[in-house]
C-alpha cells in the first residue's frame, strides 16, 4: 500500500522520489511519455491560451513581465517558472501568488495514481503536468510558461502554444544541447509549431538564422523584436529605469539595459495573443503591469552603503550584462564579488568577464547537488591570473565581505540562481527580516 501523503513537506519528498533528467541517463528522450499522461487527465494543456517561452537567458523575466501585465490587465493567470528561488511553491503561480499548500496537496493527491502508473515519468514532468492540471483545473485565462532547458524535448513543448517567445540564445547548457550556437538555437527553436506565431528577441546571427530557417520550413510567422519594435532607453538608475514606445514612457524596476528588451519582448508576445486570441490589453494595464513587477535575485539591489547586489548570471553572455550593468551603474569602482557555479556551467567564461572588475573575489558553494566546490573556483581564477579567496558556505562568504565593508564597498553575487537564493535567505536572517518558504533547491 502506498505510503498516504499528509503535509507539504511529505508532498516535497514524494517528488524527490522521482529521477531528475540526466545526460545518458534518461536514454532515448521523447514527450510522448508526458503527453500520455496529459491525454489521460483530460488533455489539461488545451484548456487555456498560452506564452510558451524558450531561450538561454531572460526567459523567466520575460515570463514574469508577461505575466504581471496580464494580470493587470485582469485576466486570470498562471506562471511556471523554473527554477525555483526559495520555495518549490514559487514554480506554480495563481494570479501573480504562489500555489497554496493546500491545493498543492490536493491536485498531488488527486493526481497521484496517473504518475504512478506512467512508466519513466521525471520529476520535471511531474511538475508539468501538476502545473497544467492545476491552471486548467482553476480557469486560468492565460498561462505563461517558461522553457526548463532546451525547448524541443522540454516537458513544456508538450503545450501547443498560442504565442511561442524565444529570448536570448547563448552558450549553456553544451552537454545537453550541442557544442555549437546552431545547435542550442535548433533546440530552443524546436517550440515552434507550423503555422505558429514566433517572437524573438534580439538574437546573434547564428541563432538567429536557426530561428529564422525554423519558421520558414513551419509556415510560421516571425516577429523580430530588433527589426518589427522600436524602443527608446530612458533613464536608468539604481531606483528603476524608464524606456519609450511609440512616445509612451514606461517605468521597469527590474535593473539592467537588458530588462528592457525583455519588457519589449514581452510586449510583442501580448500583442501576438491580441493578434491570434483577441486578448485586449489596455496602455493602462501596461503601464501599472511594468511598474509593479518583481523577479528577485536578477540584478537586485539589498541594501546600500555597502551595496549589496544578487544577480543568477550562470554564462558568461549574461556575466558580460552584469559587468555592463556594474558599470554602468556605479562606474569603474572595483567590486567584490561573492561566486558560485553549478559544476556544468560555463564557470570559466564567466570569470574571465567579472574576474577583471574585482577587487575581490570570494568562492563558495551552494548545497545544491551541482555546486562546483570553491577550492576548484580558486584554482580556476588562478589559472587566470587572479587569486581569490573561499569560504565554505554561502552564509559565511557574506560574513567575510560584510566585516571588512566600507559604506562604499559594492559586493555583487553571482553565477548561480542557487548561491543567490542562499545569499538572499542569509541576509534576510542577518537584518531580522521574515523569511519566505525555503524548500530544498535540489528538486529537480
Amino acid at each position: 500500500m502506498a505510503t498516504a501523503i499528509h503535509s507539504y513537506r511529505q508532498a516535497l519528498a514524494y517528488i524527490q522520489g522521482y529521477p531528475a533528467y540526466t545526460p545518458g541517463q534518461t536514454g532515448n528522450w521523447s514527450l510522448e511519455r508526458l503527453q500520455g499522461l496529459l491525454a489521460r487527465l483530460g488533455s489539461p494543456e488545451k484548456k487555456f491560451l498560452s506564452l510558451l517561452i524558450a531561450g538561454t537567458k531572460g526567459k523567466g523575466s520575460t515570463a514574469a513581465i508577461s505575466e504581471s501585465i496580464l494580470r493587470s490587465a485582469h485576466y486570470q493567470t498562471g506562471l511556471y517558472t523554473s527554477p525555483y528561488l526559495h520555495s518549490f511553491r514559487e514554480s506554480i503561480r495563481l494570479d501573480g501568488e504562489p500555489i497554496a499548500e493546500a491545493e498543492f496537496l490536493n491536485v498531488l493527491r488527486e493526481l497521484r495514481s496517473y504518475f504512478e502508473t506512467t512508466a519513466g515519468l521525471t520529476a520535471f514532468e511531474l511538475t508539468t503536468a501538476l502545473a497544467l492540471f492545476t491552471f486548467a483545473h482553476l480557469g486560468v485565462d492565460i498561462a505563461v510558461l517558461e522553457v526548463g532547458l532546451g525547448g524541443r524535448l522540454d516537458a513544456t513543448n508538450v503545450v501547443a502554444p498560442t504565442v511561442a517567445v524565444i529570448t536570448p540564445i547563448s552558450y549553456d547548457h553544451i552537454q545537453v544541447l550541442g557544442q555549437t550556437l546552431t545547435a542550442i538555437a535548433t533546440e530552443k527553436a524546436g517550440i515552434v509549431r507550423d503555422g505558429a506565431l514566433v517572437i524573438s528577441a534580439p538574437q546573434v546571427d547564428e541563432a538567429r538564422r536557426v530561428i529564422e530557417q525554423v519558421c520558414l520550413e513551419r509556415q510560421a510567422k516571425l516577429i523580430l523584436v530588433d527589426r518589427d519594435w522600436q524602443w527608446q532607453p530612458g533613464r536608468s538608475v539604481l531606483d528603476g529605469q524608464t524606456f519609450t514606445i511609440c512616445e509612451q514612457i514606461y517605468h521597469l524596476p527590474l535593473l539592467g539595459n537588458h530588462q528592457i528588451t525583455n519588457a519589449v519582448t514581452a510586449l510583442a508576445a501580448l500583442a501576438g495573443l491580441k493578434e491570434r486570441a483577441g486578448v485586449e490589453i489596455t496602455n493602462q494595464a501596461i503601464t501599472h503591469g511594468l511598474a509593479s513587477v518583481t523577479w528577485p535575485g536578477r540584478l537586485e539591489l539589498l541594501q546600500r552603503r555597502p551595496y549589496v547586489i544578487l544577480d543568477s548570471a550562470m554564462n558568461g553572455d549574461s556575466a558580460e550584462k552584469l559587468a555592463g550593468a556594474l558599470v554602468h551603474y556605479f562606474g569603474q569602482r572595483p567590486v567584490t564579488f561573492i561566486f558560485g557555479a553549478s559544476h556544468d556551467h560555463a564557470v570559466v567564461d564567466m570569470l574571465r568577464v567579472l574576474l577583471p572588475l574585482s577587487e575581490r573575489m570570494m568562492m563558495t558553494a551552494s548545497t545544491h547537488r551541482r555546486a562546483e566546490q570553491p577550492e576548484n573556483l580558486v584554482a580556476m581564477a588562478d589559472e587566470l591570473g587572479y587569486t581569490a579567496d573561499s569560504a565554505s558556505s554561502p552564509s559565511l562568504a557574506l560574513d567575510q565581505v560584510l566585516a571588512t565593508a566600507t559604506a562604499d564597498t559594492i559586493i555583487c553575487v553571482a553565477g548561480s540562481l542557487f548561491l543567490v537564493a542562499e545569499i538572499r535567505e542569509a541576509w534576510l536572517r542577518r537584518n531580522g527580516l521574515k523569511l519566505p518558504p525555503l524548500d530544498p533547491k535540489d528538486l529537480y
